[in-house]
């Protein structure tokens, strides 16, 4: 029998692997429910001893080397030193970047999955991840990508351009939820012609460094880009982004994360003039109007649940009209029973493992006292489902919160929990529907997030009104998933606390570039043009 072949991944800095001061290793995620301690321990000795007989257990998937100062700034200078000479390669060849890592993500599919099931993904929620990234490359959307980054124009004997060049360094810090197609975002900014420092989190370092290192780096060595257009370093967050935020040789940081902090780190950024570019926490509403198709409106709410809840762009607050709230909640209540715990790998299982969860019964409680009404849910359950107080999985839960005026003063309607915890807002009936609506649409308008908002309607005016007036979030989703892509639309980004005072829809290439206007004029008097002949 072939021994087991261990993913090992230096640093990749210039376009060669360098050695760094240790490593950090990945067992799987199907070994932390089987056998926490016997996990837990193979990850300690391998960190203290590298070259131990532990490395060959079934348990261990991969390492990462990690990097200092030193090889931080070092990635950064490599960047610095390629960034010139990338932009300068035309447009089209790019371009064509992403036309080719959709081949080869398609190509690798299964390898991809294999690595993101390994970290914790459940199957089904991994596809769906993968299927992000596919429209975000798809030929529809690169098209859109191509028209807005460069655009051209004949005009009383001038040839006019409209296009956007790349600001030049980018660094991206993925967050630890969904590392890697968060990282894969980073192949648009090399589109738009910017060099890259990718940090993977030290804590889920593995389908980063593999995206970036095997997939990524031989693509740009294709299409003829110099070495330092990439790099790519497992790191300690504060200590890389501490460098990245004095670095005069930085442009542009991609920051992924929760919004306090992301705000905080938003004004260091200015400080420093660097542009942030923030993809912070999300706290979604879904809108269920009176006529509309509530079998499948319970389909999309129950989206809320997948990956315990632990997915920004999830739904996170239902607001249903009164006259169809019980109907609604009794459809949810019985789609809930598909939406159930299990190892990563099995095909049906959409829950995650929850660590800590002693918030969520805060939440929970708080919400209670202020006179939320339990719908199901609210306990600890094994990987089975059975419940118990040690349980490692939560009960996908739903609580039912009375009137609209007083409903953000429950913390689970007003912010993201990132737990598998729903509130259903039911108001007060009343007799006028433009009254109603006026205060849904006021509602959606307020919440301090902005990623995405759905409604579930058939009434074409509703439909109208929404549409024209919605003016929150980078996305809004009418009778449709919620957390489903589409081409030519964002995937990310969004206003508020969402993405900060620069928050909108994010469309990586054009957020890492600027607009720059261009006249190329044939026989013109330059004083004709001012004063006319």
């Amino acid at each position: 029998m072939p021994e087991k072949e261990l993913r090992s991944y230096k640093l990749y800095i210039a376009g060669k692997d360098v050695e760094g001061d240790g490593w950090v290793y990945t067992v799987s995620a199907r070994s932390l429910l089987e056998d926490v301690f016997t996990s837990v321990s193979l990850k300690r000795e391998l960190e203290q001893n590298p070259d131990s007989e532990a490395a060959d257990h079934p348990y261990v998937v991969g390492r990462c080397a990690i990097a200092g100062d030193t090889s931080i700034d070092l990635a950064t200078e490599a960047a610095a030193a390629a960034a010139a000479t990338w932009a300068e390669v035309p447009l089209e060849r790019r371009m064509r970047l992403g036309t080719l890592f959709r081949e080869e993500l398609i190509r690798r599919e299964q390898e991809f999955l294999d690595i993101l099931v390994a970290e914790a993904h459940p199957l089904r929620l991994a596809r769906w991840e993968l299927s992000c990234m596919k429209q975000i490359y798809s030929e529809e959307s690169l098209y859109w990508y191509r028209q807005r980054m460069h655009t051209e124009f004949e005009h009383q004997g001038r040839r006019l351009i409209v296009r956007r060049q790349p600001d030049g360094v980018v660094a991206f810090n993925p967050p630890q939820n969904a590392p890697a197609p968060s990282a894969a975002l980073a192949v648009l900014a090399l589109m738009a012609g910017n060099a890259v420092v990718m940090r993977a989190p030290r804590s889920i370092a593995l389908s980063t460094m593999w995206l970036m290192r095997d997939v990524v780096g031989p693509l740009l060595d294709e299409v003829g880009a110099p070495p330092g257009v990439l790099n790519a370093v497992c790191s300690n967050p504060k200590q890389t982004l501490d460098r990245w935020v004095a670095s005069p040789l930085v442009n542009d940081i991609f920051y992924i994360g929760g919004s306090e902090e992301g705000l905080r780190f938003q004004e260091q950024c200015v400080a420093n003039g660097k542009k942030p570019i923030l993809e912070l926490a999300g706290n979604d509403t879904i809108v269920i109007w009176k006529g509309a198709d509530l079998k499948r409106a319970a389909e999309a709410i129950c989206e809320s649940f997948y990956g315990s809840g632990q997915i920004c762009m999830v739904p996170n607050c239902v607001l249903v009209h009164p006259e169809v709230a019980e109907e609604l909640i009794a459809a949810v209540t019985e789609r809930i029973k598909l939406v159930r715990p299990g190892y990563p790998e099995d095909e049906d299982v959409l829950l995650s493992p929850v660590r800590r969860s002693e918030k969520f019964f805060a939440l929970l409680k708080q919400s209670l006292d202020r006179g939320g009404e339990l719908i199901c849910g609210g306990q600890r359950t094994e990987v089975d489902g059975t419940v118990s107080e040690t349980g490692v999985f939560l009960q996908p839960t739903v609580v039912r919160v009375n009137g609209l005026p007083g409903a953000r003063t429950h913390d689970i309607v007003r912010s993201e929990t990132f737990f598998p915890l729903l509130p259903i807002v039911v108001p007060e009936r009343c007799d006028d529907d433009d009254e109603l609506l006026n205060s849904f649409i006021d509602f959606v308008n307020t919440n301090e997030y902005g990623l995405r908002n759905s409604l579930w309607v058939k009434s074409a005016r509703v439909i109208n009104a929404f549409v024209q007036r919605v003016v929150n979030g980078g996305l809004l989703k009418i009778n449709d998933s919620h957390i489903g892509f589409l081409p030519y639309l964002p995937s990310h980004g969004g206003t508020g606390l969402t993405g900060g005072v620069y928050g909108e829809a994010n469309y990586p290439i054009l957020k890492t570039s600027h607009i720059q206007g261009v006249s190329i004029a044939h026989d013109i008097s330059p004083h004709e043009a001012v004063f006319g002949p």
